[in-house]
């Protein structure tokens, strides 16, 4: 990957869709499990097959239910325990993030996981998005000693409508911690996300899920590979022009 290059990033809930993903021209892979619940810590054999066949760098995500970020003493516990076990995989990196009672980040909880996963890197995910006040969560993520934070910047969910949110967050870090956009997407939506906030990573599930005409949902990692390598194929074309 070129150094000009804006980085893919993709998100996985298998081991065949984070090696189609690869295949693809993913850079880094966040491999997790349930993407129809919004991601949970995906299964140890999982983990350990993916650290056997990937070569990419690969982010687990760290998150022990489907449902809000605000997590019990037992829950919490659990999520300490599954970044060990991504230590000792030898992942590149921990997605996670815990919020308090009132929405906003949990600095101190969210801390301890950081502290515990280094030196692996931390990304705050999308728990971002509940918080009631992005200017002041990015600071409190910052205390956090995250190295990054996926947000899609606004309310609905999908990046290419937080244009305006994404590029005062990434004004607003200035190199203090990475901003990614993240939600929705797609080929048609990528380069007027990357050129309208400036970010330099960006993260994509590459619409994983597919609907059938029956109404049934299914899953091609054919047609998944072939949509990252779309992705891929778009930011080569942005570096070549800078």
């Amino acid at each position: 990957m070129s150094t000009d290059r804006v980085l893919l990033e993709v998100c996985a809930e298998s081991l065949d869709y984070a090696m189609a993903a690869e295949r693809g021209g993913a850079d880094r892979i966040e491999l997790s499990s349930a993407l129809a619940l919004g991601g949970i810590t995906p299964g140890v054999e999982t983990m350990e097959a993916a650290r056997e066949a990937l070569g990419v760098p690969v982010h687990i995500l760290v998150r022990p239910r489907a449902g809000d970020f605000v997590y019990s003493g037992t829950e919490f516990e659990t999520m300490r325990n599954d970044i060990e076990v991504v230590k000792r995989l030898r992942f590149d990196g921990v997605v996670t993030g815990v919020l308090d009672r009132e929405g906003a980040i949990d600095v101190e909880r969210t801390g301890e996981l950081v502290e515990l996963a280094w030196p692996l890197e931390v990304t705050f995910h999308r728990a971002f998005d509940e918080c009631p006040d992005f200017a002041q969560a990015l600071e409190q993520a910052i205390k956090t000693g995250a190295r990054r934070i996926l947000t899609c910047g606004s309310r609905t969910q999908r990046a290419a409508d937080g244009l305006d949110g994404l590029r005062s967050l990434v004004k607003a870090a200035a190199g203090r911690i990475q901003i990614m956009p993240g939600g929705g997407i797609r080929a048609n939506n990528l380069l007027r996300i990357v050129k309208g906030t400036g970010a330099r990573e960006v993260h994509s599930s590459a619409g994983a899920l597919e609907v059938t005409n029956s109404g049934c949902a299914t899953r091609s990692d054919a047609v998944f590979e072939s949509r990252v390598q779309e992705l891929a194929k778009l930011l080569d074309e942005l570096a070549a022009q800078s």
